[in-house]
């Protein structure tokens, strides 16, 4: 599957982040990324219908889990054509982009993570989130302290910031406020390297999702999606 050519490669990519030097790199893009890419998307089908059925493992080259390597630059200052990580995101069938609950693997040199939930929603989702939070704060309250606390042997952490006042509807001395104002309900998990090249990282990866599973449907939940 991954390699030490896939980390070469998004090593030189970042060094050489060109078209030129892509399209002279292509066939490397080809075996050392892409193929071992769907190759892991494909054989994360079956341990993810075990977590849910209704999150999409899809191998195809175009469109399916595995993102685009090329940059959208039209409002970055950063004008470099092509990202230097692998994106994997499995997400909902319900869902039509990288905002929708889902499970979601980032290779990149000095940055391997996988995370689970959902990332950026927009406003009227995250009022729903919050909405249920409010009204079940118990199991809000397990669900987060059993992947993030302090005494958690999950240790994910939540990522992304988060509202400076309390969101509409909520009171500055609610007891939830902390968790009210995020913007993104999703967990991260550092990975080292060798978790990627190694030959158990099927089964490595879909324990943690199993481990994030209870944040994501708690999330389908307050979106009236199934899990």
């Amino acid at each position: 599957m991954f390699n030490n050519r896939t980390i070469r490669f998004l090593k030189e990519l970042d060094r050489n982040n060109t078209k030129d030097w892509f399209h002279a790199n292509k066939e490397r893009y080809e075996d050392d990324i892409r193929t071992p890419a769907l190759n892991y998307i494909e054989n994360m089908a079956n341990p993810l219908a075990r977590i849910s059925p209704h999150f999409i493992a899809s191998a195809k080259k175009n469109g399916g889990s595995l993102m685009r390597v090329y940059r959208d630059v039209r409002f970055s200052a950063d004008k470099t054509p092509y990202k230097t990580n692998i994106g994997i995101h499995f997400r909902h069938s319900a869902g039509r982009d990288v905002h929708a609950p889902g499970f979601y693997l980032h290779i990149e040199p000095g940055d391997c993570f996988l995370a689970a939930g959902m990332y950026k929603p927009d406003n009227a989702t995250l009022g729903k989130v919050r909405q249920l939070i409010d009204e079940y704060p118990k199991e809000w309250i397990s669900i987060r302290d059993r992947l993030t606390g302090a005494d958690s042997a999950k240790k994910f952490e939540f990522f992304g910031d988060s509202l400076k006042r309390p969101p509409r509807g909520f009171k500055e001395n609610h007891p939830l406020l902390h968790d009210l104002k995020r913007k993104h309900f999703i967990v991260t998990k550092k990975l080292p390297q060798k978790t990627i090249l190694s030959p158990t990282l099927i089964e490595e990866t879909s324990s943690l999702f199993d481990d994030g599973s209870a944040l994501v449907a708690f999330v389908c939940d307050a979106c009236d999606l199934p899990f």
